[in-house]
């Protein structure tokens, strides 16, 4: 009898164990998807930055073919590049989050991407400045 009691409280703290360790799983998982949630909303928010910023840039080089002169064009196209990159950064944050990397790698690549949406911006605006 004392063995029939002994493998019953064996079953009742495996169960308990597994029990934890299934709790502690969800709920680590849970908060997780929360704090990516906010990446997410900054995601969102550097994508629509990043329309209307191309969206002033098509507007730009219509007036530049407009104008036939090689300079300008030149100059439209070194802007340009800068606003390709900013795509690039935006990309690696979405890469970043799909991937589940570190809160602090994720921080990085958005900071990456602010910087290089300010660098395309201040690039239109310089070439618009000049012709």
């Amino acid at each position: 009898m004392t063995i029939s009691v002994l493998g019953i409280i064996m079953v009742i703290i495996t169960i308990g164990i597994i029990g934890y360790l299934v709790f502690d799983t969800l709920s680590s998982t849970i908060s997780t998807d929360v704090g990516s949630g906010s990446d997410y909303d900054k995601l969102a928010a550097l994508k629509s930055d990043y329309n209307n910023l191309n969206n002033q840039f098509v507007e730009t080089k219509l007036q530049i073919q407009r104008m036939n002169n090689v300079n300008a064009t030149m100059a439209y196209d070194k802007a340009e590049l800068e606003l390709i990159r900013a795509q690039s950064d935006i990309s690696d944050v979405e890469s970043a989050i799909n991937s589940r990397k570190s809160s602090d790698e994720v921080k990085n690549r958005i900071k990456l991407a602010q910087d290089q949406l300010g660098v395309a911006d201040q690039a239109l605006r310089d070439l618009q400045a000049k012709y």
